[in-house]
């Protein structure tokens, strides 16, 4: 009876240690030793990889998969296809990867495989390498997964590639098999067909040997350097830790400066000196610097000890503690591109979502930080320019996705990032429609409970893979507020607002009524301000029943009224104000302009004119 006792005991244990595991979001740990050899005359190198990879999940896992992205620079490739098939292909790879001859495509051709010395059995899919394991990985089990691999640099086509436009012999991205994602969705072997990424959090430790006469720019710290060379290279020996992914540059005529800031963090630029860049880059130092303060204000500390901006790739793609752009910019553009790739720092390098399944929790965040830096580094005279008003700052982001949303080819945000039917449809959903979800979120639960709700998302969440349902509740915990709605109309459907001001009479008792509608397909809180002709005015907040509560006064200055909810039901709402008509000067529906209305023109009743 007590042994029977003592097993019914152990198993209701291991049945509660069993459902607290799975009811937590569990991370895989995957930790990279890298050798690569460059053959600059070829542009191929041979590389050796060891991963000590850790199964925090629940599951056995019985199969692994690897990403070998340089695989897509084939013809009839995934990617080649799909770039010459959509309507509106990318003008960098359009056909250019059918043309490709055989000492230019990419290629990572797997020659050996094996955990904890056993060999594997694998076979190469495109850009996925399949594994099938001897013996499942267990729960809480690590093991040793070494690989050999040679590879070919393609040219440069997209992000990655040899002898990019502006002359960068090596742009590294996507360059090395990298072990698939598997998380509480499951496995996501996706093939590369252009668009994002999600990666597994650990540290990298990487030796590059290239010709001597390279200078090599890269993810990570750039360990003691040793000035040998044997057989006409060099060793390049860089630690980057707790990322998901790895870049390197390489170009003999680079010129390297740095810049340390005040909190300590090492800023280093790597770019090719001459007439477009000399100027520009000199510059760009001091502005990143002064970046880096209202970043690390506004939206989270930056964690890692060093990161690099370097000249590469085919425009502006961003990593850990690093990023490629192209450099030949005025500086403008050169600031631009810069201040958006570090934003991806916070959005994708640190607060890790799946790109593929919420490219706009990364794009769209991005771009609206990167909004925020810019209009503040106008202000403050850090960069040539008139700077915005804050309450206008976004009015041309929302003209346009309301145009885009009109032309009948825009699609839920919830489409996977490969599976868009349209570049445009991406593009502007991931970067503009991602880019309103935040300002309008802030119009919906108040600037102080955003600005404080963006903080807490990213204590709360760096280092991890946060989804949609995470940020959301997040805002919901620091607003006090129900916001699943939002979400669900602004990510799973196509549908806006359109609200207006359908009457303004006068009532009996010296008091005004003012009639309001919502001809649109999504509910919201209503903004409304009454202007007076002394000069004076009220703002008045209309909740959405939904939101359970509404959000606090924004501006302490405002004589500011709460009236009663109004349930997304209705299409119609009214209300009375105790003034005469004959005193108002106009009645202004969203006045802040931070509700993305799709027609305007409804918004303003003038009652006395200049």
């Amino acid at each position: 009876m007590n042994l029977i006792l003592k097993t019914l005991t152990f198993l209701v244990f291991c049945n509660v240690a069993l459902i607290a595991q799975t009811s937590q979001r569990w991370q895989q740990e995957a930790n990279y030793k890298m050798n690569i050899d460059v053959d600059v005359d070829k542009h191929q190198y041979k590389g050796s990889q060891t991963i000590e990879y850790t199964n925090n999940s629940p599951d056995p896992l019985n199969k692994i998969f690897y990403h070998l992205y340089f695989n897509a620079f084939q013809p009839n490739s995934m990617m080649d296809v799909r770039s010459q098939d959509i309507s509106d292909p990318d003008r960098r790879v359009k056909s250019r990867i059918g043309r490709l001859n055989a000492d230019e495509i990419g290629y990572i051709q797997v020659n050996s495989l094996s955990m904890d010395g056993t060999a594997l059995n694998y076979e190469t899919v495109g850009t996925i390498l399949e594994v099938a394991l001897a013996s499942p990985i267990l729960p809480g089990s690590t093991v040793k997964l070494e690989m050999e691999w040679d590879a070919q640099v393609p040219v440069q086509i997209r992000r990655s590639g040899r002898d990019n436009k502006e002359g960068i012999n090596y742009s590294m991205s996507q360059w090395y098999p990298k072990l698939c994602e598997y998380d509480y969705q499951g496995w996501h072997a996706n093939p590369y067909v252009g668009r994002e990424f999600h990666g597994i959090w650990g540290d990298f430790d990487v030796n590059i040997n290239i010709a001597s006469d390279h200078i090599v720019g890269a993810s990570g710290l750039l360990q003691a350097q040793m000035d040998k060379v044997v057989g006409g290279k060099k060793n390049w020996h860089f630690i980057a830790e707790n990322v998901h992914d790895f870049v390197w540059a390489a170009d003999p005529d680079y010129t390297v400066t740095q810049k340390t800031r005040a909190d300590g963090t090492e800023m280093k630029f790597y770019f090719q000196e001459n007439d477009k860049t000399r100027e520009v880059w000199a510059r760009l130092p001091d502005i990143m610097d002064k970046a880096f303060d209202y970043i690390n204000t506004h939206f989270g500390q930056y964690p890692y000890p060093i990161y690099s901006i370097i000249q590469g790739g085919d425009g502006g793609m961003e990593y850990p503690m690093a990023t490629l752009i192209t450099g030949e910019r005025g500086l403008g553009s050169l600031v631009g591109v810069s201040v958006h790739e570090l934003m991806h720092s916070w959005y994708q390098m640190i607060l890790g979502t799946n790109e593929s399944l919420y490219a706009w929790m990364d794009e769209g965040f991005t771009s609206y930080a990167t909004d925020r830096v810019m209009n503040h580094l106008k202000e403050i005279g850090a960069l040539p320019g008139e700077p915005v008003s804050k309450e206008n700052l976004f009015v041309n982001t929302y003209a346009s996705y309301i145009n885009f949303n009109a032309s009948g080819i825009d699609e839920p945000l919830s489409t996977h990032a490969d599976h868009f039917n349209s570049n445009a449809a991406y593009g502007v959903g991931s970067y503009v429609k991602g880019n309103i979800f935040l300002n309008q979120l802030e119009y919906i639960i108040g600037k102080e409970n955003f600005d404080k709700g963006m903080l807490r998302y990213f204590d709360e969440w760096k280092f991890r893979h946060p989804n949609p349902n995470d940020f959301i509740r997040v805002m919901e915990k620091e607003s006090g507020l129900e916001l699943d709605w939002y979400k669900e109309y602004w990510v799973n459907s196509t549908r806006l607002p359109d609200y207006n001001i359908k009457g303004v009479s006068a009532e009996e008792r010296k008091s005004t009524k003012i009639k309001l509608s919502n001809k649109g397909q999504m509910p919201m809180p209503v903004d409304l301000v009454v202007n007076f002709k002394d000069g004076s005015k009220t703002v008045y907040h209309i909740p959405l029943r939904i939101m359970r509560g509404e959000k606090p006064i924004e501006n302490e200055n405002d004589n500011y009224v709460v009236l009663e909810d109004w349930p997304w039901t209705h299409p119609d709402y009214e209300f009375v104000i105790p003034f005469k008509i004959k005193k108002i000067k106009s009645v202004n529906l969203d006045p802040s302009n931070r509700m993305c209305d799709m027609d305007r023109s409804n918004n303003e009743k003038l009652l006395i004119k200049n």
